[in-house]
């Protein structure tokens, strides 16, 4: 904790002048040496760790046959009249230019340009109105490699099918032509969330001055979140840049997106706090410098302590095995704790430099002498008086309510259909609609099966007879080493629930296939469906590790900060209630108002980390000066008072919190949106149940008992 008295030259105007230039130079030099974090974003084809079965699948299948293996961009070309004699000619030539002039990482072209018209029919769907073509792009090429490969495909696309066919809308005639594939879906995600990133930095800072000005009706107020989230963005988002390039720090742009909503929340929040204690002392205080030490002094712990448990917190991602997850924790941890100390030196600075002009219009005066100097608001009054006045059925109800909230939990499902998650009309997925309407959903990324040993053409004729697959075909094969790569095509949807359902059975017809005979036979499994399936298993071992982790580091700092063994665990309870409401009604939202048939995989464990960090951000607060009044009162009182003084800030600081998560929402990326609402509905809950009812009911149901063992 801070020191209880400040120095007497502090926040003497010479301090507040050099803490202002130190941040400013500081921000200002890191920005010019370092690149931003933006320009350094690994945006990798897949998430999954390379110890994964299906990456250590992959790896095999790469070194068996290496010029086999890969990424495939798969090339659709449709015409809703049939594939005309014409639109043959722009796609023998699109093919013999892909294979006198490869582009970047690529491997294998299919020789369709130099086959007979007979066997180039073989490429095209049955009704005659399709014909897909894969181009292979090495199984190892970053994510900037497939930006780069698909670019210059489209630029060949362009030249041989003209650029009215990439353009035309669906339903048009003509022939349309399409980039889709795990190649091709890959790189339009990657797209989608490095275009989004602006437009939610300008909403997200419109936002938070619409209800800054709202909330405080100052102009100059208003500017004081945004200059600061500011100062500490362009530090964090330096450092980060520096540490990715030097450092060996990855992260991708779903992490930046979610960093700039993260900052701005907590950022304001922080601000808020300060600010609205720094007014109620400019009323009990003729000089504001006198004023700003007061304020200073019974918030800037609390600040920090709140900064700190969030960072914490999130630093917990480390546990966790995947990517998706781990990558979150240096940014997300760096990121909040720089934004406190920005707020417990650069705000205070800021706004002590300004006085009580930076209320303008509305300036609070020194009035010692009123009896409204020392007295919250009305409301706030009410709030404070009826949560301690009404405690058992305030704390009866409100758990009972965010209970109801739960039941919706078991009716919760989970998807990792990657392309669920994306907009209809991006390219790559239209692509493959019109593939699965006129070849087979699972064409688009076939499951790669390589048996070692045994009998390869008996598992071909065992997989062939399970009713989810369409159909087996052998790639490559390697008589000296006894080993074959076979091709499944699914009949569903290779990133869907199903697909990756019939793995296990696969593998069992391909083992049991190529042992026919007493032969022993190894069977690896990789592909699209294969990640997704390691995905989902490992997103289920991350949450059993990282949660009981959040959980300890949390009431750890709580037990350091409170002296309490009882506060800690009736506070992590209160918050663990009102996730599983969040979630509830999360899923609801996401069924009944999104009309989205499941919710993203990995929304539960994000949503965990966030709402338990930011919930007990809200405690910390209204705790912190609950525990200052009680130093001079009883119990009951002290509740009142404590309630009654962080209300205001408390709920304002909620608004905005919720509504720059609720930002994401605006994004046409579906992880982003149900995450965005999700925590929005999180952050309401705890803004208008669990801090101004539920956890002062309890404290001041358990009285004393609540500070156990401290006395004083």
């Amino acid at each position: 904790m801070l020191r209880s008295e400040p120095n007497v030259k502090t926040w003497s105007r010479t301090w507040r002048a050099a803490i202002l230039v130190a941040w400013i130079l500081a921000a200002a030099l890191l920005a010019a040496i370092f690149p931003a974090a933006s320009k350094e974003e690994v945006n990798r084809a897949t998430l999954v760790p390379d110890s994964a079965p299906s990456q250590v699948a992959a790896a095999r299948v790469r070194e068996a046959f290496p010029a086999s293996s890969g990424t495939p961009a798969i090339l659709v070309f449709a015409d809703p009249s049939g594939i005309s004699s014409a639109d043959w000619s722009s796609i023998r030539q699109a093919v013999r230019e892909l294979r006198a002039h490869p582009v970047t990482a690529q491997t294998e072209v299919p020789p369709l340009d130099a086959l007979p018209p007979a066997a180039a029919a073989g490429f095209a769907s049955s009704d005659g109105k399709v014909v897909s073509v894969p181009v292979l792009l090495r199984a190892d090429a970053s994510q900037d490699q497939l930006n780069q490969a698909v670019a210059e495909i489209d630029q060949v696309l362009r030249r041989t099918a003209g650029a009215q066919a990439l353009e035309r809308a669906p339903g048009d005639p003509g022939l349309h032509v399409y980039v889709t594939g795990p190649a091709g879906i890959a790189v339009d995600a990657t797209h989608l969330f490095q275009h989004a990133d602006l437009a939610l930095l300008i909403a997200t800072t419109l936002l938070v001055l619409a209800l800054m000005m709202v909330l405080y009706r100052s102009p100059i107020l208003a500017l004081v979140p945004l200059v600061s989230v500011g100062i500490a963005y362009t530090v964090v988002s330096s450092l980060l840049g520096a540490w990715a390039r030097y450092g060996g720090l990855t992260f991708d742009a779903q992490t930046v997106s979610i960093l700039t909503v993260l900052l701005f929340g907590a950022g304001t929040d922080y601000c808020l706090f300060f600010i609205a204690r720094y007014r109620q002392e400019l009323r009990r205080h003729a000089r504001p410098s006198d004023a700003l030490r007061a304020g200073y002094k019974s918030t800037a712990a609390a600040i920090l302590m709140s900064g700190l448990t969030v960072s914490v917190s999130l630093l917990s991602l480390l546990a966790a095995r995947s990517p998706s997850f781990h990558e979150f924790a240096i940014p997300f941890s760096l990121g909040v704790f720089v934004m406190a100390l920005v707020a417990i030196t650069f705000v205070p600075a800021l706004i002590g430099s300004l006085g009580r002009a930076a209320f303008w219009p509305r300036i609070p005066r020194y009035e010692p002498d009123s009896p409204e100097a020392e007295q919250p608001g009305r409301i706030s009054r009410w709030l404070g008086r009826t949560a301690v006045r009404r405690r058992t059925p305030v704390a009866v109800l409100g758990s009972l309510a965010l209970a109801a909230c739960c039941l919706a939990l078991p009716h919760v499902r989970t998807t990792y259909d990657l392309l669920s998650s994306f907009p209809s009309d991006m390219p790559s997925r239209e692509g493959y609609a019109v593939l699965a309407a006129h070849e087979s959903p699972g064409a688009l990324a076939p499951v790669d099966v390589l048996v070692e040993g045994g009998n390869a053409e008996a598992a071909i004729r065992s997989i062939q007879s399970l009713a989810s697959v369409q159909k087996v075909q052998l790639v490559a094969s390697r008589h000296d080493a006894h080993e074959a790569l076979l091709q499944v095509e699914l009949r569903a949807n290779p990133y869907s629930e199903a697909a990756m359902g019939a793995l296990p059975s696969i593998e069992r017809a391909a083992v049991t296939g190529a042992s026919a005979g007493g032969h022993a036979a190894r069977v690896y499994v990789a592909g699209e469906t294969a990640a997704q399936a390691d995905t989902r298993s490992i997103t289920a071992r991350d949450t059993r590790v990282v949660v009981p982790m959040v959980l300890a580091a949390i009431g750890l700092l709580l037990l350091v900060y409170l002296r309490s063994v009882v506060a800690p665990l009736y506070l992590l309870a209160t918050i663990v209630l009102s996730y599983g409401a969040a979630m509830g009604l999360g899923w609801l939202a996401v069924r009944e108002v999104l009309h989205q048939p499941a919710m993203q995989g990995t929304i539960p464990l994000y949503a965990f980390v966030f709402l338990v960090a930011l919930g007990e951000d809200y405690n910390i607060f209204v705790m912190s000066r609950i525990w200052e009044v009680w130093r001079r009162g009883q119990a009951r009182s002290a509740v009142e008072r404590g309630v009654a003084d962080t209300a205001s800030v408390i709920t304002s600081a909620g608004l905005i919190l919720a509504g720059t998560f609720a930002m994401l929402a605006s994004l046409p990326i579906q992880v982003l949106l149900q995450f965005g609402v999700v925590t929005a509905i999180g952050v309401l809950l705890d803004t208008f149940v669990v801090r101004p009812w539920l956890v002062p009911a309890i404290t001041a149901l358990l009285g004393d008992a609540a500070r156990w063992p401290r006395r004083t």
